[in-house]
This record gives C-alpha cells, structure tokens and sequence, in this order.
C-alpha cells in the first residue's frame, strides 16, 4: 500500500534505497549529500541492512567493491569534491562489472566550490570521469519523487548490466523538502549471479578482477564492454517531451534546470512563442532519440545548464549541428530564474516580434 510523506530529497534517496533492499552503504559525510549517511544510519540497520563510515571517500568506494562481488545491494553517495577522490574506484568497479549505485549531490567547483547547485560535473559523470574506456549509466531526476522511482530503479539496472549506475542530483534537489508517494516497490527481475564471490566450498573458485593478463585478452575484455554499451545506448534511452510536438523552438535542460525550464515553456506559449522542452532523464546514454524528430523542423535550442557549458556539446551531436543551438548558464550555485531564461530565447531567436 503506497503513502505519502514529507522528506528531505536526500532522505528519499535514503528511503528508496531501503526498500530497494541495498543492505551495505558505506560512504563519508559531505555537504550536500550529508543527510544520505544520517537517514541510512539511523533506518537502515531496521531493515537488517549496515552503514559504516570509512576513513574517506576513496575507502568507501573500494568497500563497495568488495561487497559487490558477493552480490549483496551496495550503495555509496558523496558530493563533488569527495565523488572525484571515488573515480579510480568506480573505474574498478565498471572493469569488474559490478552492480553498485552511485550518488552525486552535486555541488559547486572546481575545488572546494561552494554548496550551492551545479550541473558542473557533467563530463565527469558522462564521459567516464576514471581511467580507461567504460561508461555509467546516468539518471538525472528533476523533482523528489523521481529521486524515489529513480533511486528503485538503479539497483535494478545495475544488477541487469552488471555495471555501475549514478544518480545525478544537486544541491537544490537533495536540501529540498517535497511529499513523496512511497509505492510498494515489484519484485526485482531475477538475473544471472553466477558470478558472485561467495565461497567456493564445493566448486570451482570464481575471480573477480580487472586486470588483463596479456593484450590479447585485454582487446577482447574491452570489445565485450563496449558491446555492453551498446546495448544500453540503445535500450536505456529515457527522456520527457513538454509541448515540443509544435515547437519552432526547443529548450533542452535536466534535472533542476528542466523542472524550471516547464514554467518557462508555459509563459512563452503566453506569450504566442512556440516554445517546448526535451528534459534528458539518461544523461548516458544521452537520448539522441529524442532529436531525431526535431532535428529538421525547430528552428534553434537553446540549453539551459548550471555550468560553462557542457551538455551543450551532446545536443550539438544529436541534432547534428543541423540546427543552431545556444547556451544560457547560470554557475557558482545561482539558479537561472523563468524570465530571465525567457528573455535570453528571445534575444538569440529575436522573438520580440512574436508576442501577442
């Protein structure tokens, strides 16, 4: 039976988790994703789960390598700063194939930046972020009951590809307070665990490792990862569409932006603009997709991101620079306001003459 609740975006994330049945969290505190370590503290060990805190951010996510391998729902969660100090793990943790769930709050930079929200981890999130050629798949909510239906959902992805998932939020979402449905949450589907490490009392011992012996089996572990890719590019795609089937324009923004960016589409069709918007919800994979309809008929877009600009570059790529595209950013923790994206669309696309 599902209810209602107010909590903090990071405790929803916090709750998700325990009844996605993650039973080990290991992280260390760090504003702004702080309150994920608290809430689990305190609920999941309810739930017969542990939480430890490790000496920093580089043995939680070693932590989670290990408890990974036996196959039991791990979890670790940082911000900005303390997700950078994770990334030769994570690049561990995607060689191994092995299903953890990753949480960035993220924060201002670079540096230290500040506590505010930012989009600024982007190409870290995306690109790799770690050595070598491996991919995350990316989930990018926009308001707290996405945190909760996304935070679900990761376990389950990354036990379907056997391949670490993160959650990409900020600072505005993870402080904020918004009720939230709590649902009664499916069976997971089952999959192959085969592999774990979990005693080999009885049969053949099983290895969990990244380290390619010889380059010949070093090209064949990469051929296979990068089939793997592939096929999520191509099954994982997810995306929101709000008033684009008409549009002359487009706006693309995720996460805080995109939640922000829906106000701004209403008052532009006030004001007689064809306005509509693509919120990525994958940022990997990016939801090439969702241009493929729009990439001959808008007449511009502009992306509306909390950094110098870098998702612009995969929209550039999906529309096949068959359309101008142009950046409108906020940075340092300042969130764009609705007039003052507005206002921007129609400078670049000079719509003054447009309103009625």
């Amino acid at each position: 039976m599902s209810k209602r609740v107010l909590l903090k975006g990071n405790e929803v994330i916090g709750q998700a988790a325990i009844e996605a049945g993650c039973k080990l969290f290991f992280g260390y505190p760090i504003t702004p994703s702080t309150e994920i370590i608290e809430y689990l503290s305190k609920h999941l060990p309810k739930a017969g789960g542990t939480v430890l805190q490790a000496e920093d951010e580089i043995g939680a996510i070693n932590m989670c390598y290990g408890a990974a391998c036996t196959g039991t729902r791990v979890m670790t969660a940082s911000s900005s700063p303390g997700m950078s100090l994770k990334q030769e793990g994570i690049s561990y943790c995607a060689a191994a194939e092995l299903p953890v769930v990753l949480v960035n709050v993220n924060r201002t930079g670079p540096g230290l930046g500040g506590l505010g929200p930012a989009q600024s981890d982007y190409f870290q999130s995306t690109k790799g972020g770690g050595h070598g050629d491996y991919r995350l798949i990316v989930l990018a909510p926009s308001k707290s009951q996405e945190l909760y239906d996304m935070t679900l959902e990761a376990f389950d992805l990354a036990e379907k590809y056997r391949n670490p998932v993160l959650l990409l939020t900020d600072g505005f979402l993870g402080q904020m307070m918004e009720p939230v449905e709590l649902k009664e949450k499916p069976p997971s589907p089952e999959v192959d665990k085969s592999w774990i490490v979990d005693g080999a009392k009885g049969r053949k011992k099983r290895i969990v490792a990244s380290y390619s012996l010889t380059n010949e089996i070093g090209e064949a572990n990469n051929l296979r990862w990068e089939a793997k890719y592939k096929d999520i590019k191509e099954k994982e795609q997810r995306w929101e569409e709000f008033y684009a089937e008409d549009a002359d324009y487009l706006i693309v923004s995720y996460g805080t932006t995109g939640r922000i960016s829906k106000s701004v589409v209403l008052n532009a069709r006030k004001k007689g603009i064809k306005l509509g918007l693509i919120r990525p919800i994958s940022l990997w994979p990016f939801p090439e997709k969702a241009f493929i309809p729009y990439k001959d008929k808008v007449k511009g877009i502009v992306t509306v991101e909390l950094n110098t600009g870098q998702m612009i570059e995969d929209v550039k790529l999906a529309v096949e620079c068959k359309v101008p595209v142009h950046l409108y950013r906020r940075q340092g923790g300042m969130l764009p306001t609705e007039d003052g994206i507005l206002a921007n669309v129609e400078k670049v696309f000079n719509l003054a003459s447009e309103e009625v």
